[in-house]
């Protein structure tokens, strides 16, 4: 019986998978229901009007319409009129 392990292939091999974060729908760029705009880690980005934020802190649209990043890392979609 060996006393030595051989190559090592069984303790080495393991990755884990890549998460796919970062913004996915920039400012301007139109959503629907359920479209994710932001993955992240934590709270970076907040929800505002017409979004939603998941679990996992996902950013997500609620509604149809155009996504405006606002002030203070807030997130809204806005459908054609632009309330500003």
């Amino acid at each position: 019986m060996a006393h030595k392990k051989g190559q090592g292939a069984s303790s080495n091999g393991r990755d884990s998978n890549p998460q796919f974060r970062g913004v996915k729908v920039y400012g301007g760029g139109a959503v629907q229901p359920g479209q994710i705009i932001v993955r992240q880690c934590g709270t970076r980005f907040r929800p505002g009007f017409g979004v939603g934020m998941g679990s996992d802190y996902t950013i997500f649209s609620l509604i149809d319409g155009r996504v405006k990043f606002e002030s203070r890392g807030r997130i809204s979609v806005y459908t054609q009129v632009d309330p500003t």
